[in-house]
Parts: C-alpha cells; sequence; structure tokens
C-alpha cells in the first residue's frame, strides 16, 4: 500500500480509564490505572441495540495496546485494517479491545506471576467484564476471541489452553513456542550483558571458577546483585542496545516462568550467572510454560475452541517456526482442528497476516 486511502467508514475509537484492583500494588510498581482502547466498527450506532462479536489484541514484546491504534506509515494499523476488512465485506463488524499490558520489564506473557502481576487475572476478571458493561458486546466466550504477534501470540494460545470459559477462538502470530529453541541460544548474550554488572568487576589472570560460580546461591538461580544493577542502569536510558533489550526480555520471561517470592527480584534464572552452566530444575519450569509442552494437558479445553488460527513466517529470525511446527503437530496428533500456515517472511513488521486472521476470527465467533 503506498498511500494511505481512507477506505470505507473509520469506526470510532473509544480509550478508557481502567482502575485495577488486581494490578494494583503490583511487585514492579506498574501504574494500576491504566488506559484502555476500544474500537467501535462503523455499524456500531450509539442509539442502537445491535451486539457485537469482540476480538482481544494482545500486543508483542515492548508494546501497549494503544500503539496499535496509532498511525502507520504505508500501511494501516489495526482499526484502519479492521475497517477496511469490514468494509471489502471480508469480515463482519466486531468490537476491539486494545489493552495496555506492559511492565517495567518490557511486557509480559499474559499469565500470572507473583514476580510481575496477575496479568490473565486482569484481562479475564476485570477487563473483560469491565467491557460488557461499557459496550454492547456478545458477551459469552461463544462470541469472543483473542488474538496476538509473539508474546500476544503466546499469550492468545495459553488463554485458549488454561482460560477456555472466557474464549471461543484464538489467533497466535509467531507466539512463542518450543523454548530449548527460540529462548536458550540467546541466553550466553544475556550472561555476556549481565556480567558488565558484576561485582566485584572481573581482571585479567587467574580465575577460581569453582568458588565464585558457587557464592551467593548461583547454583540455585539465585541473582548475586547483576540483575539488579542491570535493571536500575537500562531503566535510566531511553534507547536500549540489542543486547540490553534481549537480555530485559530474557530477564522477563525468567520472572514470568520461574517467579520465586523469596529469591531476590522475586524469580529465579536458569542459567549460572557466572559459569553459564544449566540448572535443569530451573530450565524445567519454562517447559512447563511451553506451548508444546501443554496440548495433551488442555487438550479438552482445545477442543472446546471454535477456531484456532497459528501462523509463522518460514524464515523466523528467533527460529519460531520450528515452534509452531511442532505445536501444530502435537495439536493434529490430539485430535485438535486448527488451521496454521507459514508464510515467505520473517518475525518483524507482519501485520499484514492480520488480513487472514481477524476474517477467521470473525467467521468463528459471529453470532
Amino acid at each position: 500500500m503506498a498511500l494511505k486511502r481512507p477506505q470505507g467508514p473509520a469506526g470510532t475509537l473509544v480509550v478508557l480509564e481502567h482502575n485495577s484492583k488486581i494490578l494494583k500494588g503490583n511487585p514492579l510498581g506498574d501504574p494500576h490505572v491504566r488506559k484502555l482502547g476500544v474500537w467501535l466498527p462503523p455499524q456500531y450506532d450509539h442509539t442502537g441495540k445491535r451486539r457485537f462479536p469482540v476480538l482481544y489484541d494482545l500486543v508483542g514484546f515492548t508494546g501497549s495496546g494503544l500503539s496499535h491504534t496509532a498511525w502507520k506509515p504505508f500501511g494501516d494499523n489495526v482499526p484502519e485494517r479492521a475497517a477496511r476488512l469490514i468494509h471489502a465485506q471480508k469480515m463482519g463488524p466486531a468490537i476491539i479491545v486494545f489493552p495496555d499490558c506492559f511492565t517495567a520489564l518490557g511486557g509480559n506473557q499474559y499469565i500470572n506471576s507473583s514476580a510481575i502481576g496477575n496479568y490473565a487475572d486482569y484481562l479475564t476478571r476485570e477487563i473483560i467484564p469491565f467491557v460488557d458493561r461499557e459496550f454492547r458486546t456478545l458477551a459469552s466466550r461463544e462470541h469472543r476471541g483473542c488474538f496476538g504477534k509473539s508474546s500476544g501470540g503466546y499469550g492468545s494460545m495459553i488463554h485458549g489452553m488454561q482460560y477456555t470459559q472466557h474464549w471461543g477462538a484464538v489467533a497466535n502470530h509467531s507466539g512463542d513456542a518450543y523454548f530449548d529453541f527460540i529462548y536458550w541460544h540467546d541466553w550466553p548474550n544475556t550472561l555476556n550483558e549481565l556480567a558488565k554488572h558484576r561485582l566485584p568487576k572481573r581482571k585479567a589472570g587467574a580465575y577460581h571458577v569453582l568458588r565464585d560460580s558457587t557464592r551467593k546461591g548461583l547454583t540455585q538461580g539465585l541473582d548475586d546483585g547483576r540483575i539488579k544493577r542491570f535493571l536500575d542502569a537500562v531503566w535510566k536510558k531511553e534507547k536500549f542496545s540489542s543486547a540490553e533489550g534481549h537480555a530485559i526480555m530474557n530477564i522477563c520471561m525468567a520472572a514470568t516462568y520461574d517467579p520465586a517470592p523469596r529469591a531476590p527480584l522475586g524469580f529465579r534464572v536458569p542459567f549460572n550467572l557466572e559459569s553459564g552452566e544449566l540448572i535443569a530444575a530451573r530450565w524445567q519450569k519454562w517447559r512447563a510454560h511451553d506451548p508444546i509442552n501443554l496440548v495433551a494437558k488442555y487438550r479438552a479445553n482445545l477442543k472446546k475452541l471454535k477456531g484456532i488460527y497459528i501462523d509463522c513466517g518460514s524464515r523466523d529470525q528467533y527460529h519460531i517456526h520450528f515452534g509452531s511446527r511442532i505445536l501444530s503437530k502435537r495439536l493434529a496428533t490430539a485430535g485438535i482442528r486448527h488451521t496454521y500456515e507459514e508464510f515467505d517472511d520473517n518475525h518483524s513488521d507482519i501485520d499484514y497476516r492480520m488480513d487472514v486472521s481477524l476474517p477467521f476470527l470473525y467467521r468463528s465467533l459471529r453470532p
């Protein structure tokens, strides 16, 4: 799309303020009063009685809900995309909700964590009832779906597995899966980044590895202070290096997948910060949250969904296409109907895939 030209009526974006009881007092001190975007399709007559299916947009890591409603060059933001698809009769009218789940660790995976906050409860116990009260929704799981990319795709898949009483269909674009591939390979870089904040500073010469790698709970995945110093440093910045961005992502994942209220910072990491050795018990905590390992456990819930859509670029730079393939394979083996597609692209700038997923969700959820 070379020029941005309106294609049909635009609909209405409403921005509300929501005061969350669930996020109040969260461990990171993140705001509990948050902006909530709600896009109403052109067919939403404020004096009418018609009710609409609802789609929840779970954004990826470092994003917030309203970021998907902002102006976008050479393409559509989500409201513009939905308006165009509705005008072209590729999908029917639906309400789209843009929750803000950003955190000081760059985001979250839309699950509950004692180290970050209970964001699954925030969505299902607060935001869904709030939207259903304020707008003319079809207020049942049969007409409510969620979609997202990357961390948002992971969140959509996990919610489809664990919170089926709230969702009727899900769409997962390049969602995190097969953690042994997508996270493991970047941890050496994260350990190198964190080492910059080690005290005392490393000096050239003799290195007492046995002594240094067994001090201060490092064999149990505890922080010896370097993670806290790293976070204190990056929180003072407006611009992260690529290495810092990936490091804070891995720290966020540790806080998500392996929270421990009595540990420093409230979570543990899966590698010895000094030696780089895998801590098997800690990594197992991560694998317990991997979608490819959850299909059998949640098979009955997944069968209740009216639609499951998954896609991934066949050149995903984080290797998520391998996880997506395994996830699709395990769904098929479990007899769970789903749609899986690959496209010739990587992990970046793939919002155009919503031209496929949004109509899919509408068909699955329409009255």
